[in-house]
């Protein structure tokens, strides 16, 4: 209103350099998903350059796949070299670096390497994500079986499958993550472009809680 604009916010452009900025600097208090120290100091490293970042920091910064936000790091600056236990893995992990981390990277797995139907894919990412034991040794036999009809070594698909367990444990659905580093984005943009209406936006909305306005000014 003070400066007789209107936006809409669900039209903005996706590369705003200042957008990015904000994230690189680490300056993301008041942006969602982004304001923890953790969060903020694994941005400054990864300097952050596109949408895919955003959406791979959100799955990766939470228990578990934690150990594996350095690789990612390290394979968007060419520090470390993606190795690929088979090239079928190349398609599906180039874009994270050979890092896997999203449950639908698992699905592709087995639909690419093992021939598993769509509906057998979400089986065996239910499977993984429940962590039972008695599911995933059927699963493991299916998906190695899946592998060597399609060709792919005995040994090589046991390394695969041993590969692809830590899902087990961390596994992060892709569109989940994607719709909170949007909104992220979008927040983000707003802070970069407009600061001062952002400030009084966020300070507005945390007036009740002293202790959050502390943060939001520090």
């Amino acid at each position: 209103k003070t400066r007789q604009l209107e936006i809409d916010i669900n039209s903005i452009t996706l590369n705003d350099q200042k957008t990015y900025k904000i994230f690189q600097d680490g300056k993301t208090t008041g942006v969602f998903q982004f304001e923890s120290s953790g969060m903020k100091r694994y941005l400054k490293q990864l300097m952050p350059t596109d949408l895919e970042d955003l959406i791979a920091m959100v799955a990766l910064y939470r228990p578990g796949p934690l150990e594996y936000i350095p690789d990612y790091i390290a394979g968007k600056h060419g520090r470390k070299k993606p190795f690929y236990l088979h090239p079928k893995l190349k398609p599906i992990l180039e874009k994270t670096y050979g890092v896997a981390v999203y449950q639908e990277q698992l699905m592709q797995i087995a639909r690419q390497l093992a021939g598993f139907s769509y509906g057998q894919a979400d089986v065996l990412r239910k499977a993984v994500g429940k962590k039972i034991k008695e599911l995933l040794d059927e699963q493991e036999v299916k998906l190695i079986e899946g592998m060597i009809a399609n060709g792919i070594e005995k040994a090589v698909a046991k390394k695969i499958w041993e590969f692809i367990l830590p899902f087990a444990s961390y596994g992060f659905n892709r569109s989940h993550a994607a719709c909170y580093a949007l909104i992220a984005y979008q927040t983000a943009y707003l802070k970069a472009n407009f600061p001062a209406e952002f400030m009084a936006a966020l300070l507005t909305s945390d007036q009740q809680d002293l202790d959050r306005v502390a943060i939001d000014v520090d």
